[in-house]
């Protein structure tokens, strides 16, 4: 089970005591915002993009969107999501509960400037209906990052 997997990876930190389990979706930033009672803009989703060695995630800020051209800038190829059925083969988790947690060894972890708007974010936690909330230097130290890159666009204030 990849809430199990997930689990067991934010042990070594001593924080799978945080994650938080609910009766109801929250699969997408929508739902996840509704199950938190917060901004869709503090859910930290978890993006799979095809690379020439498989996969790589980016965590970026629920509102944010992948800039096409940063992305391109930034990796030397286009931004091009996994298919629903790529993504538990090549990451580790289902669709819906994808974290940069318990994954596959060889998945590289980036995440994106736009989570440093915010004091804490809510990452899943490997299904569905799990989060945990943790701050951006947490979730760039628990998810073992790469790098910070800036590849999206944050939607204007209207």
């Amino acid at each position: 089970m990849s809430i199990e997997k997930a689990k067991e990876h934010l042990r070594s930190f001593g924080v799978e005591n945080r994650v938080m389990e609910f009766g109801a979706s929250s699969a997408t930033v929508d739902l996840a915002a509704k199950a938190l009672g917060v901004a869709p803009a503090r859910i930290a989703k978890t993006l799979s993009f095809k690379n020439g060695n498989g996969c790589m995630l980016i965590v970026a800020a629920g509102d944010a969107r992948i800039d096409n051209h940063k992305f391109r800038e930034k990796f030397g190829m286009k931004a091009k999501m996994l298919s629903s059925e790529e993504v538990p083969e090549l990451v580790g988790h289902e669709v819906g509960g994808v974290c940069p947690f318990g994954i596959k060894k060889e998945v590289p972890v980036y995440i994106d400037k736009s989570v440093l708007r915010f004091h804490t974010v809510f990452p899943a936690a490997g299904s569905s209906n799990s989060a945990i909330e943790l701050s951006p230097d947490e979730l760039f130290c628990y998810s073992k990052a790469a790098e910070w890159v800036d590849v999206c666009k944050i939607p204007e204030a209207v």
